[in-house]
This record gives structure tokens, C-alpha cells and sequence, in this order.
């Protein structure tokens, strides 16, 4: 392994920033401090007064390996990870076979070695009969358990009440949440058809999801976590009406925390008529209203992690009419960037967004030894010009569906470089030839 040195960092870490260097030794860090030299044969990153942040760990992306491998593929997603500052992700279990017993999750992490660029954990997906399944997942073998109550993957919907209240109660891992009522989107998908036939506008989509669709499911997502004294995590929170579910306070001291992506503190509804089905999203972006209280409560740490819900379709998929095109958009390759321009615009500080990008992931999860910068961690880092505009630009792009809702988009921030397990992944807009990632443990 190779050993880096990092010189003249701003280093942000568990709340402060300070003026430092970095040695990496071996994968992890070894020192932190001022004024360290290099030893014969390091690579040296003169940061020149860059932010030196933890990588991000996203806890949520769709890679679509295996089956559905023409929108994406471990390796090329994990590239674009690498490309935006993402050190580590943890993928979902909608695939084809559905990652919903232990010998599909075993596979995947099969299909990860050698291949990721970034640090790999997988979801067990569950069912209304896989509840055997989940019982026996042990500590380690997945990041989480992940229950679609209420979205479109055939058996993955789990709409028994029997079988959620068995879940709640025996799981022995994490539950993360697709919330939204299945009945109330199936009934505005008819009115919505009545209305319009099959050419229904894509700005309808919020509305079919509605509010109400996602307040109603989180709501009992968190009526049975209090009831069995489950660790709840739901995902992607859309509205402003579901904050109050939630409480203000560490990560680390919840047993029910929730998630913001990316998208839904970027867009809001009049960004369709601009971007039509390549925002369309399960749940669905919604009012300004909402996306101010989602960054609202990402600021006043209600909610407690920053995501992606990274979904790639492919663009000709995306070209079909409301109920032909599916439902998610790439993100992974300018998830912080996008983060970081909430810092630039006031909404929070730098220090508040390593907290909700890697440490609370990696304290809501319990990743080992992985989330921060400190001595003996695994040195999974970034390299961030806050001061050097990015354009985003479809040939600069990585994800293999090839497309991006964010085309032409100037940031203010740029990753110049990112470590994974010590190993220079990320540098001045190339991919190296490292390919570093690992299974990510969990304690």
C-alpha cells in the first residue's frame, strides 16, 4: 500500500476546523498534525488550504447489480462515487433476483470485491414472507434491513400488517424505510388517469405522491418502532408535515432518525416543467415549502443524514410518458457538491456537513472505525476546493447511464482528491488505476 502525506489542510473534524497536515500509512491514518515531512517514497497532496473533510458515506444508492446492469453496474457508479468525494455506500436490495435471503446478499458482496472503488455494504431486502430471513441476518452481514412500505417492486412491497409487526419486532439490524402509502398513490394514480388519460404531466407526480401518502406511512413506521423499541431510519424525506415524527438532537443518541437526499433539498415542483421525468423521483420532490423545511431540519438536526437515493435509469427510459418512465435520477458524482453549496449560501456550516455526511452514517450505522478523521481510522478522505467552480458537463460524467438532471450547473466547491483505505482514488479530475474498496464493517 502506498503512503500519502497531506500537507496544509483545513482539516474538518467532529465539529472544528483546523490548520494541519495528514500521514497515511497503510490504509489508515497514522498522525495528525503540523509541519510533518515526508518520508522517502510518500505521495504528497499540498491541499494549499483546502478543506480536508472524512469521506461521505452514502447510505442509500441504487447500483442495479445484478439484472438491471445497462443503467448501472458496481464499478461505474462506485467510479462516479469516488469522482464527487463518496468513500463508502451502502446499496439497496432492489435488483433482479431481489436481494431478499442471505445467500443473494453474500453475492453481492461477491460481485463488490474487486470491482468498487469505494467501501461496500449491502441492504437485506424484506418481503411479507421472508421474515426467517431477516431473523437470522446477523451483525455485519448487512448494513440494514430495507422495507418498501409503499413504492412499486412487485414482492419487495411489504403491505401486511402482520408481517411489519413481525419485522419491527425481531429484527436484530437497522430498519430503513421507504414510506408511503401504497392504497392513497394508487388512488390518485386513477383520478390522475381519469383526468388525463396516459399523458399525465410530470409536475402531477407530487401530488399522486402526495403528503399525505408519505405522512401516512412514516407515521406508522414510527408507531411501531416506539411499539417494539426498534432502531428506525427512514429514508428520503419529502414533506414538511413529517418533521414531527422527529426530535432535534445527536444521531448517536436516537433510536429513530431520518434521512435527506440531495435532490430533495435541490429541486422543488417547478423544476418539472424545466426537467420533467428526469426528476421524477419515488417519493416525489415536492412544494419550495417542503424543500425549505427539509434543509431546515437538516440545519436544526432533526433530521440527522445527508444521502442520495442514487437511482440511474437509462435516457431512453426516461423518455416515456408519466406512467412508462421510472422513478429515480444519478446523483452520486456531485452529492457533496451539492451539499456544499448550502454551506456557501449560509444554510450551514462546513463542520455541520461532515456531520450529517459521515459522522452521524457512521454513528447511526455503527461503521467501524470509518466516518472521521482521527489516528488509527481508516484513511478514507477528501480533498475539497471550496474556492474552484465545477460546471458539470455530460462528458465529464461517469455514471453509465450517461446523463445527469444536473447538466450546466456551476458549484463553487471542486474534489481535487479522494483517499479510499489510503489509497489515491480521486486526483485533479482523473480516476487512478487503484481500485481500493472494501467491505465495510460494522461494530
Amino acid at each position: 500500500m502506498s503512503n500519502t502525506l497531506i500537507t496544509n489542510a483545513r482539516i474538518v473534524n467532529e465539529g472544528s476546523t483546523t490548520e494541519g497536515d495528514v500521514r497515511v500509512s497503510n490504509g489508515r491514518i497514522e498522525q495528525i498534525g503540523s509541519g510533518l515531512s515526508a518520508a522517502a517514497g510518500d505521495h504528497v497532496i499540498d491541499a494549499n488550504g483546502a478543506w480536508l473533510l472524512p469521506g461521505m458515506i452514502d447510505d442509500q444508492v441504487h447500483f442495479r447489480e445484478p439484472g438491471l446492469t445497462q443503467k448501472g453496474d458496481m464499478a461505474t457508479e462506485s467510479s462516479a462515487c469516488v469522482a464527487g468525494g463518496i468513500t463508502s455506500f451502502m446499496e439497496m436490495p432492489n435488483v433482479k433476483p431481489a436481494t431478499t435471503n442471505l445467500d443473494e446478499l453474500e453475492a453481492k458482496y461477491d460481485r463488490a470485491a474487486g470491482r468498487a472503488r469505494a467501501n461496500y455494504a449491502f441492504y437485506l431486502g424484506a418481503t411479507n414472507d421472508n421474515i426467517d430471513q431477516i431473523r437470522a441476518v446477523q451483525p455485519g452481514q448487512a448494513c440494514g434491513v430495507k422495507i418498501f412500505m409503499g413504492a412499486s417492486t412487485g414482492a419487495m412491497l411489504v403491505d401486511s400488517d402482520e408481517a411489519l409487526n413481525d419485522i419491527f419486532a425481531d429484527c436484530p439490524l437497522l430498519i430503513a424505510t421507504h414510506c408511503e402509502d401504497t392504497p392513497m398513490i394508487n388512488a390518485a394514480e386513477a383520478v390522475a388517469r381519469e383526468k388525463y388519460g396516459e399523458d399525465v404531466p410530470m409536475s402531477e407526480h407530487p401530488y399522486i405522491r402526495s403528503a399525505d401518502a408519505c405522512y401516512k406511512s412514516s407515521s406508522l413506521a414510527v408507531e411501531l418502532a416506539r411499539k417494539h423499541g426498534s432502531r428506525l431510519h427512514i429514508l428520503h424525506l419529502t414533506t414538511a408535515r413529517e418533521l414531527a415524527l422527529f426530535t432535534a438532537g445527536p444521531a448517536a443518541g436516537k433510536r429513530i432518525t431520518g434521512e435527506a437526499c440531495v435532490h430533495h433539498m435541490w429541486f422543488d415542483e417547478s423544476d418539472y416543467e424545466r426537467l420533467g421525468a428526469q426528476i421524477k423521483c419515488n417519493p416525489a420532490i415536492k412544494r419550495k415549502e417542503d424543500r425549505e423545511a427539509i434543509v431546515a431540519a437538516v440545519a436544526n438536526d432533526v433530521i440527522d443524514v445527508i444521502a442520495t437515493d442514487h437511482a440511474p435509469h437509462t435516457a431512453e427510459e426516461k423518455a416515456g410518458t408519466y406512467f412508462n418512465a421510472p422513478a429515480g435520477l444519478p446523483l452520486v458524482q456531485h452529492a457533496l457538491q451539492m451539499t456544499l453549496e448550502h454551506v456557501h449560501a449560509g444554510r450551514f456550516s462546513i463542520e455541520h456537513a461532515v456531520r450529517k455526511t459521515s459522522h452521524s452514517v457512521a454513528d447511526i450505522y455503527g461503521v467501524a472505525e470509518r466516518g472521521y478523521i482521527r489516528e488509527g481510522y481508516w484513511a478514507d478522505l477528501v480533498v475539497v476546493d471550496p474556492d474552484q467552480p465545477t460546471v458539470v458537463r455530460e462528458e465529464d460524467l461517469l455514471y453509465k447511464c450517461g446523463w445527469s438532471p444536473l447538466t450546466g450547473t456551476e458549484f463553487k466547491s471542486s474534489v481535487r482528491a479522494t483517499l479510499v483505505n489510503g489509497e489515491i482514488a480521486w486526483h485533479d479530475g482523473e480516476l487512478t488505476n487503484v481500485i481500493a474498496g472494501t467491505r465495510l464493517g460494522f461494530c
